[in-house]
C-alpha cells in the first residue's frame, strides 16, 4: 500500500512539549503525543514516539515515507461502523484501496490522572463530521522489569457513544487477501534489517501472522545497531497477532483478523495489552523467563 502524494507530510508539528513522557528509574523511555495535528487522512489520533529501552535505543517509527499513517504504538481501526479510523486507503471489497472522504478522527478529551510512570486519560472515536462513534478510557503505565527491560501496560476500555453495537472491522474482512487483518494495538517498529519474529512455538512471519500465541517477540536492531527485543503479551478473545516483518517491520493485536468484532451497545470491551520492551536479542528461554518472573504475585 503506497501514500498518497497529497498527503505524504504532516500539516503540523505532531505534538507539542506539553506532551507527557513516561519514566522508569529515572530514564525517559517514551513520549505520549495526545494532539498531533496531522492532515485527516493519517487518521490522526494520540500515540506513542518515540519509545525507547533503557539504554536509550529507538523501537518505535512514526510518519514512515511508506506508510505515513503508522504512527508509533497505537491504538487504530480502519473499519468503525464505516469510519476509518487508521489513515490513508480503505479497503473496499471488489474495489481495492480506495482514497475515500471518511476518515474519523480518535480525540483526547480529559485528564484523569498524569504522572511519570502512568497516565490515564478519556478519548472519544469521531466519524467524519464529528459525532462520537465510541468513548474510550485508556490507562498507560511503564515499570521497571529489571536492569535491562521495562514494562508498557495498556488498559483500554471501548464502549458504544451511539446507544447501539459498534462493528470494528478491518481490509480483511472487507474482502482483502492474503492475512490483512490489521487494526487494534499497533506498533510500527523500527528496524535497521528485517527483524526476526517469533512465538512460543513459531518463527517467521507467514507462520505467526494470524496466530493466537500467548506471546509474540520482535527481535531487531533499530538506528545506529543497538539490539532490542519487543515481547508482546495480552490478545483478547477473538483477537489474533498481525505481523509484517519484510514489508516493514510492525506487529498488531488485531481486534477483527478474520471476522468482525463488536462493542455491544451498554457493555463496554476491556483489553489490556503489555509489551517488553529489552535492550538485546532475547531467545525463548530468556522470553519465557521474564514473563514468568512478572506473573508471579
Amino acid at each position: 500500500m503506497t501514500a498518497d502524494p497529497r498527503a505524504t507530510a504532516p500539516t503540523a508539528q505532531p505534538g507539542s512539549d506539553d506532551d507527557p513522557r513516561l519514566v522508569v528509574n529515572g530514564v525517559e523511555v517514551a513520549r505520549y503525543v495526545v494532539h498531533p495535528g496531522l492532515d485527516r487522512r493519517h487518521g490522526p489520533r494520540p500515540y506513542l514516539h518515540p519509545v525507547r529501552t533503557l539504554a536509550g535505543t529507538p523501537v518505535t517509527d512514526a510518519l514512515p515515507a511508506d506508510h505515513v499513517w503508522h504512527l508509533g504504538a497505537s491504538l487504530a481501526v480502519q473499519d468503525v461502523d464505516g469510519t476509518n479510523l487508521w489513515g490513508g486507503r480503505t479497503y473496499v471489497r471488489g474495489t481495492g484501496y480506495t482514497w475515500r472522504d471518511d476518515h474519523g478522527v480518535i480525540a483526547h478529551t480529559g485528564w484523569r490522572e498524569r504522572a511519570p510512570d502512568r497516565l490515564d486519560h478519556d478519548l472519544r472515536w469521531r466519524d467524519r463530521a464529528g459525532r462520537p462513534l465510541l468513548t474510550e478510557r485508556r490507562r498507560l503505565a511503564a515499570t521497571p522489569a529489571d536492569d535491562w527491560a521495562w514494562w508498557l501496560d495498556l488498559d483500554t476500555t471501548l464502549a458504544s457513544a451511539t446507544g447501539r453495537d459498534v462493528h470494528l472491522g478491518s481490509p480483511a474482512t472487507n474482502g482483502r487477501p492474503g492475512g490483512a487483518g490489521y487494526g487494534g494495538f499497533f506498533w510500527r517498529a523500527v528496524a535497521e534489517a528485517e527483524p526476526r519474529v517469533f512465538t512460543r512455538d513459531a518463527e517467521g512471519e507467514e507462520t505467526v501472522n494470524g496466530s493466537a500465541a500467548p506471546w509474540l517477540a520482535l527481535a531487531g536492531a533499530g538506528p545506529g545497531g543497538g539490539a532490542y527485543t519487543l515481547v508482546f503479551a495480552g490478545l483478547g478473545p477473538g483477537d489474533r497477532w498481525f505481523v509484517r516483518t519484510s514489508m516493514y517491520p510492525g506487529v498488531c493485536v488485531a481486534y477483527a483478523f478474520d471476522r468482525p468484532a463488536v462493542v455491544p451497545a451498554g457493555r463496554p470491551r476491556r483489553r489490556r495489552h503489555r509489551v517488553l520492551v529489552a535492550d538485546g536479542h532475547l531467545d525463548r528461554a530468556a522470553v519465557a523467563a521474564r514473563l514468568d518472573r512478572s506473573a508471579r504475585p
